[in-house]
């Protein structure tokens, strides 16, 4: 009974890290899917670039 404890803890405590990262991918991908739906799409809120420009503007001459 006792080396099956052991056993059983150690098995146990040599998953305890790949339990915990895919747990917190899990998470993590969770969360970005709600911030993502609770964001509005923020190329919606940009506006369009120009597609050409103007001349350059000339700096003012300093007075000395």
């Amino acid at each position: 009974m006792s080396g099956a404890m052991v056993v059983g803890t150690l098995v146990l405590y040599t998953r305890i890290p790949a339990l915990t990262k895919y747990y917190m991918s899990e998470l993590k991908l969770e969360l970005t899917k709600l911030m993502v739906d609770m964001v509005p799409a923020v190329d919606d809120l940009l506006p369009e670039l120009p597609s050409t420009t103007g001349p350059a503007i000339e700096t003012p001459k300093l007075p000395f």
